[in-house]
């Protein structure tokens, strides 16, 4: 059944580790998983980081299938399944219902440009109409430096008016505040909960109203964000959102997606993690050592994930 709980805090739009072959890694995926669940980060998987696009709709419902015959709790999994194709957004949605996921994240169809919003209106629609599930819950993933497709205001009032309870909320990777807080003034308090695409606008997102925020460096520096959402409140939160900002930073100055997986596979001692999926490629040798001194030289770590 699905979880009546809110899925609130810190999500990390989790990696997928690749075996040589280029197939997914069912095991390395679950132990992530495990790990990123004990630093108190849920999971958004097969988000934008997590190279979701380059994905098959049977390999991410196999991958989550693995999550939970593992006894990952699926309350905590918003995972993603928008697609440009209805039908395969519709596809992996149900059983992400079916498997009892606190909400699904979903981009809008990304292929074409220019749409309207009465076009990403019946898009919407018709994915929840064709789910057909009052477990539904479904978080506008709203990312238009890559899509190239914004989710306006108005696309969401008429979803809300339309779908209230089931259009649960959204993810803003726009990367830019104004937006965010656009959406956070319009909506917050309203049931619809709005996260930050990034801990960049962790801090500063809590103290207007946002629910936490889903972000791709939480793949590896999961309990430090998930700190300062859980004390946010202290009077030493911007130094830690300082010290977020910095390391963010440091993944930031190189193509995150290798950064990542190259930073997992350094700290977990598993060169393996290091394989992504064309057109993508792996940092450099030279990237590597220098991602790995440049976070060397703020402490960084992470804790637990060898073991």
């Amino acid at each position: 059944m699905l979880s009546a709980t809110r899925i609130t805090g810190v999500l990390s739009p989790v990696v997928t580790p690749f075996k040589s072959d280029l197939s997914p890694d069912k095991d390395r995926f679950v132990r992530q998983c495990r790990w990123l669940l004990s630093q108190n980060v849920g999971l958004a998987v097969f988000g934008t980081n997590s190279e979701a696009n380059s994905l098959s709709v049977e390999e991410k419902a196999e991958l989550l299938d693995a999550l939970i015959e593992a006894g990952l709790d699926p309350a905590r999994m918003m995972p993603g399944v928008g697609h440009c194709a209805i039908t395969d957004t519709v596809r992996l949605a149900a059983h992400a219902v079916h498997l009892g996921c606190a909400g699904v994240l979903m981009l809008p169809p990304f292929y074409y440009k220019g749409v309207s919003d009465e076009g990403l209106y019946r898009y919407f629609s018709e994915v929840i109409e064709r789910v057909g599930d009052s477990r539904l819950r479904v978080y506008l993933y709203n990312i238009p430096p890559v899509s190239q497709v914004p989710i306006t205001r108005n696309v969401v009032e008429r979803l809300l008016q339309r779908y209230p309870g089931v259009v649960a909320g959204m993810k803003d990777s726009s990367g830019d505040w104004n937006n965010t807080k656009m959406f956070l003034d319009a909506f917050a308090g309203s049931g619809f909960d709005v996260f930050p695409g990034a801990e960049t606008f962790l801090l500063q997102g809590m103290r207007n109203g946002a629910v936490g925020c889903i972000s791709a460096t939480a793949n590896t520096n999961p309990g430090a964000i998930a700190r300062l959402y859980s004390s946010w409140r202290n009077t030493d939160a911007d130094v830690q959102q300082q010290q977020l900002d910095r390391i963010r930073g440091i993944f930031s100055s190189y193509p995150m997606i290798p950064a990542l997986k190259a930073a997992i596979a350094h700290y977990a001692g598993d060169s393996a993690w290091a394989v992504v999926r064309p057109p993508l490629v792996e940092l450099t040798a030279e990237q590597s050592r220098s991602l790995i001194a440049d976070l060397d030289r703020v402490g960084f770590m992470m804790p637990g994930l060898a073991a």
